[in-house]
């Protein structure tokens, strides 16, 4: 089967990178994308961990060598996902786990249409904006444009094949786990057609009686 990639988008502060790790740590054959970024690291962020960061002018060059399967500019910082991190997915047979936004999404839905997007949402806008104060790191400006944003990513659901409400963070991850297994087993399937299948499993049949 070939490797697909699962691109997981929500409001900022929703938790989908929480989401996204813990996926890849419950999970096998998943692979956690890590993105560039020109934003400053944030308290207890590690380089090549949490993001590859790396300053704008380096960013745009990474944009000419044509080295970002998306990027897009969010609040004044650019976000991109390297190509090597699909190919490498793809060297060992991983799935892709993809932490990104709604355009970064499109853009990887346009470069490969086989990819799962799922968007998860926050309990309540009232929840995100708390989710987003308790992180202490911006300020009322900052936080009601991301609450603006969220409005506008809010409209573009129907873009989405899942929506998942992240309301307990172990309940969203055994249901996009089980979207993710579901996906696998259908393509799967798709790979082997049908009457080969029946064919193989007549066999194995077979074999048993002997």
């Amino acid at each position: 089967m070939k490797s697909f990639a699962v691109a997981i988008c929500a409001p900022s502060g929703t938790g989908k990178t929480t989401v996204a790790r813990a996926l890849v740590q419950g999970g096998t054959g998943l692979l956690f994308s890590v993105s560039a970024t020109t934003r400053p690291a944030r308290a207890g962020e590690q380089p090549g961990v949490d993001y590859h960061f790396v300053g704008r002018d380096e960013f745009e060059a990474m944009i000419e060598r044509g080295e970002l399967l998306e990027w897009a500019e969010v609040h004044g910082e650019l976000y991109g996902t390297p190509r090597a991190n699909l190919e490498r997915a793809e060297r060992q047979g991983e799935l892709l786990i993809l932490d990104i936004d709604v355009q970064g999404a499109q853009q990887v839905v346009t470069a490969r249409p086989d990819t799962v997007t799922i968007f998860l949402l926050p309990p309540s806008l009232g929840a995100l904006l708390e989710r987003l104060r308790n992180r202490e790191s911006e300020d009322e400006v900052r936080l009601r444009q991301r609450l603006e944003t969220a409005q506008r990513e809010l409209e573009r659901l129907d873009a989405f094949e899942y929506v998942v409400v992240n309301d307990r963070l172990e309940e969203t991850v055994a249901r996009v786990s089980s979207i993710i297994v579901a996906e696998r087993q259908r393509r799967e399937r798709q790979a082997e057609p049908l009457a080969a299948l029946r064919r193989r499993l007549q066999e194995d049949l077979e074999r048993e009686r002997r």
